[in-house]
């Protein structure tokens, strides 16, 4: 017998990264999948490239797009984004309200809490995408947003990790969990594994993702001009970020003005053709679909040994670097430079093992089957 269609709304902050294309993916498989689903998200943040997609799927999603003013740190207009998120929640009957990122994650507990003496009240659930993860109680703000995330558990029905590298995080740093909880990891889409063909004049390498520090990308810039002292290398950095300016200067102090270049921001699939190895040398991630994306193309890839990366890569371990590893990074590179052939017998072996494991539809069922599994509870 089939199950009456659910009535969801997602709740993010910022459309932007690998948050946003989580919330994209799972909105319309959902959808596809016979439910009513609807998205509330800030109304200034993300850009042209969120203003497409959220236009389009305002057509496509039953319940709409709503975009309202929500700011980054906690500020006097978390009151009305609240209010108007509530409003929203009740005016659609809501049956769940899934928040996505720390303030996702608390508008969509919150409003539920405050409706649960309702008839019908919505059920809240939760993904961090790492959020409050990437802090800890040694900083105020970490002690701060951790002791916040423990208060609102019990307001929480289901918390959702892409990893289980995030689940752990969030048990050590938050508390035990005193909710049901599953590990569903991101998918990919059927089209996505198509291998990747580098055009005649690929770069050496390319980095695709936010110019930050926590990528890692100044430690590629160092390992860079450690093979340029002996060799010719060509290297693109794909993406923007707060910390562009300094990492466009340290180029310049590392000499690297041949060498690399910051063209802004490009889709992963289109990025990936422009070069022949992808590094992604992060310092911290959670599940990164820059990884899954990669891996579902066959590009060769040097990534680091953080978050729920290996739990991508899986048996291919030798793709992994220890982060900060500047020595250990050049010396893949010049190995990848110098013999390709066994990266890309990996990146092929690695594509099969991800196309087996990892679908929007696998991702989209599964956490259907949790909201219906807590509704009936």
């Amino acid at each position: 017998m089939m199950m009456k269609p659910l009535r969801i709304l997602h709740c993010l902050r910022s459309p932007l990264g690998g948050l946003f294309r989580h919330v994209c993916d799972l909105s319309e498989a959902q959808v596809a999948q016979g439910h009513l689903v609807g998205v509330i998200c800030d109304a200034s943040s993300g850009g042209d490239t969120a203003d497409n997609k959220l236009a389009e799927m305002s057509s496509s999603l039953p319940l709409g797009v709503k975009r309202v003013e929500m700011s980054r740190n906690i500020g006097l207009s978390d009151i009305s984004a609240f209010n108007l998120t509530k409003k929203l929640v009740s005016d659609k009957q809501i049956d769940i309200l899934h928040g996505h990122g720390a303030k996702g994650g608390a508008y969509s507990r919150l409003v539920a809490n405050s409706l649960k003496n309702n008839a019908k009240p919505p059920l809240s659930f939760y993904t961090p995408h790492g959020g409050s993860l990437h802090y800890d109680r040694t900083s105020l703000k970490g002690h701060i947003y951790l002791s916040l995330e423990q208060y609102m558990m019990p307001m929480t029905a289901g918390l959702i990790f892409e990893s289980a590298y995030s689940a752990n995080e969030y048990a050590k740093k938050v508390g035990a969990l005193s909710t049901e909880a599953r590990v569903i990891p991101n998918g990919l889409h059927e089209i996505e594994f198509t291998p990747h063909a580098p055009q005649d004049a690929a770069a050496d390498v390319i980095f695709v993702g936010e110019l930050r520090h926590l990528k890692g990308v100044d430690v590629l810039l160092k390992a860079i001009a450690d093979i340029a002292k002996t060799r010719p290398i060509r290297v693109h950095f794909y993406g923007d970020g707060p910390d562009t300016d300094e990492f466009i200067q340290l180029g310049r102090e590392l000499n690297l003005q041949d060498s690399v270049d910051f063209p802004g921001r490009m889709p992963a699939r289109a990025a990936f053709n422009t070069g022949k190895l992808l590094v992604i040398p992060s310092r911290a991630e959670s599940f990164p679909y820059i990884v899954l994306e990669a891996a579902a193309a066959a590009i060769p890839m040097i990534v680091t040994n953080v978050g729920g990366i290996p739990e991508i890569v899986g048996n291919h371990c030798e793709m992994m670097i220890k982060p900060d590893d500047i020595s250990a990074l050049a010396r893949e590179i010049k190995k990848h430079i110098e013999a390709p052939t066994p990266f890309q017998d990996r990146a092929a072996s690695l594509q099969t093992d991800i196309q087996a494991l990892f679908t929007v539809e696998k991702m989209s069922t599964a956490i259907i089957e949790f909201y219906n599994n807590q509704l009936n509870a």
